[in-house]
């Protein structure tokens, strides 16, 4: 058995053991680090969606008033609940900047096929952006019980067995876009 199939073996055997409720915070690091892990790569999966909307529109991937709304407003809200201001910047950047690997990708497949995917119209601000605010509030609500986990020395190591329990439980080999773009999301955690 491969290291990387123990520890998400590890980790699904403690997640096991640990009631998640999704309607309330998360009691502790490790659900805390769950939770996050998991809406980080709800928010990437709507990254597909904001490429299309952006292929349709012609719009440039790098919309840097938008990020800057976006990192103020988790600033605002982190510092709200007693989070330190570049810790919770450095987060939401790591998650911009993995939202636009993945969009950049996309974007170039297309222009190589010469097409977007068939798709319907997306709105970005009415469709896609609604979907974003309430992953951010989820996010933040998770970030409080992370935030200990950074003065560890195994910070990085229990950010990497998360995510590696993600992709298993959902069966997405490490090497695909959505897991590397995953693991450019989680590099803010640890601070750095």
């Amino acid at each position: 058995m491969s290291r990387w199939r123990l520890l998400a073996s590890v980790a699904v055997l403690a997640a096991a053991c640990v009631p998640h409720a999704w309607a309330a915070p998360p009691t502790d690091a490790a659900d805390s680090l769950k939770t996050l892990v998991e809406v980080s790569a709800d928010r990437l999966a709507m990254a597909h969606q904001v490429a299309l909307s952006k292929w349709d529109s012609g719009a440039a991937v790098e919309d840097g008033g938008r990020e800057a709304v976006v990192i103020m407003s988790a600033v605002s809200q982190g510092e709200g609940l007693g989070l330190e201001r570049i810790w919770v910047a450095g987060v939401f950047r790591a998650q911009i900047e993995a939202n636009k690997l993945v969009q950049y990708s996309l974007m170039a497949d297309w222009a190589r096929a010469g097409a977007a995917p068939d798709h319907a119209p997306v709105d970005l601000v009415r469709d896609v952006r609604p979907q974003l605010d309430i992953a951010q509030k989820t996010m933040m609500a998770a970030l409080p019980g992370v935030a200990p986990m950074r003065a560890r020395k195994t910070c990085r190591a229990e950010v990497a067995a998360a995510v590696n329990d993600y992709l298993y439980r959902r069966q997405l080999p490490a090497g695909t876009l959505d897991a590397i773009a995953l693991d450019r999301a989680m590099a803010g955690v640890c601070g750095g």
